[in-house]
């Protein structure tokens, strides 16, 4: 509950896992997440060492790409924004996202079967998302694998550099079964992460040699460097790999910004990728709406984080089930509650739509003038429960007894839920 809350409040990441009301609920996120070659790319414009790569769209492109590396082994991956993509499967039957080839034959065939397929993995539900692109890299074997991460820190309000030496894997797993083996490291934002605080986490890491322990701080200083001047919300390696030969290289990147700062962050916004995006949210942010979609059968319209919680747990009480919730905020016209009606229909199954403002910010006669739009316009055939309570209420109330529209209008916010309950029954 605490998570949906919050994702209302800042569209968080940690509403990945939204009240769980359905296996395949889609997850709106305040933050931008980019393909692993932009941010390899990305890395590299920080000097950061990475494995050479390149990038194709197609079978063809993966061959000639796979030329390049002059007959050495590569890695051909899917570009998809999931986790577990290794473990993953396509919709075509291939097995894994993530394959180690010798030749460019064998790199032109995998990208044939991955490219224009959806692949599935445990982040993505069971529709999968599709996969239009494939890094092919140099492959490197790794002599240790490390994880490393900076995040923001909500508790101590600063930004923190978590590393492990247990790399290579899920850092879930690393904080369950042996947390002494992270190492959580605070920085102070007015001054940054300096060198020797670098150096002394590298060398708890346990670094092979002074020369490894020494590049692994700078890739931890450039590291921050970038998470800090391009807004990020995220920056996470895993793994952070010495390799064989000794050099220290990032084999994998996930990169989160803030779309708070979309307006100074251009470059990195233009990487943005609508197509591994839930198209109704994509619709959503464009009228400066939130969309959360579950699995019940009540489409729910709202304001506020703490008002769509309330709703959530009323029509739980009453036996009912959302199918999805789209918060209006506070400055929303009639002509964007009209597209949060459309929006909110999209979804299948949903036989009802609950509206359950409180104006206070948002004034109610907006909202009744976009209820009347959308029910005219759009010729609406799901029942309609409305309960709206606060500024300009009476003018809200009146416009809907004229419109002489089949609008179900309560005042008790109980009564409303389980009127929207009953109609979504039948």
């Amino acid at each position: 509950m605490i998570r949906a809350l919050n994702l209302f409040r800042s569209r968080a990441t940690a509403a990945q896992s939204l009240l769980r009301h359905g296996s395949n609920a889609a997850v709106q996120k305040r933050f931008l997440s980019i393909h692993e070659h932009l941010s390899m790319g990305l890395l590299n414009k920080y000097g950061i060492n990475t494995p050479k790569f390149l990038t194709a769209k197609d079978a063809d492109e993966a061959y000639h790409a796979a030329q390049k590396f002059g007959g050495k082994p590569i890695v051909v991956k899917a570009q998809v924004l999931a986790g577990g993509r290794g473990k993953g499967h396509f919709d075509n039957g291939l097995q894994g996202g993530v394959h180690l080839v010798k030749t460019p034959e064998e790199a032109r065939e995998l990208a044939g079967k991955m490219i224009g397929n959806k692949l599935i993995t445990k982040q993505t539900g069971a529709g999968g998302r599709l996969c239009n692109a494939v890094m092919i890299a140099e492959a490197r074997t790794p002599k240790h694998e490390y994880y490393v991460a900076l995040l923001n820190d909500r508790v101590s309000q600063l930004p923190v550099l978590i590393a492990s030496n247990q790399g290579g894997m899920s850092i879930e797993d690393v904080a369950k079964e042996n947390p002494d083996a992270i190492v959580t490291t605070p920085i102070d934002f007015t001054k940054g992460l300096d060198f020797e605080t670098a150096k002394q986490v590298a060398h708890k890491l346990g670094f092979s040699g002074s020369e490894q322990e020494k590049e692994a701080a700078e890739t931890f200083v450039k590291l921050y460097q970038l998470f800090s001047e391009r807004d990020a919300t995220q920056v996470e390696i895993n793994p952070l790999a010495e390799s064989e030969d000794g050099a220290v290289l990032c084999m994998d990147a996930k990169l989160g910004f803030d779309e708070n700062a979309d307006f100074r962050q251009k470059e990195v916004f233009e990487m943005r990728d609508l197509t591994q995006e839930d198209p109704s949210e994509v619709k959503a942010g464009k009228y400066g709406l939130n969309f959360i979609k579950l699995d019940g059968n009540i489409g729910c319209l709202v304001n506020g984080a703490g008002l769509a919680m309330a709703t959530l747990d009323v029509l739980s009480l009453n036996g009912g089930k959302p199918a999805n919730f789209l918060d209006v905020g506070g400055g929303a016209n009639a002509e964007a509650v009209k597209q949060a009606f459309d929006i909110v229909l999209e979804g299948e199954g949903v036989r009802a739509i609950f509206v359950n403002i409180f104006g206070g910010i948002m004034r109610c006669d907006v909202i009744a003038e976009g209820i009347i739009k959308a029910t005219k316009e759009m010729d609406l055939h799901v029942p309609l429960v409305v309960r709206l309570q606060g500024t300009k209420e009476e003018e809200a109330k009146e416009l809907i007894r004229k419109s002489g529209l089949k609008i179900q209008a309560y005042n008790d916010l109980d009564e409303a839920a389980r009127k929207a309950v009953e109609a979504a029954a039948h």
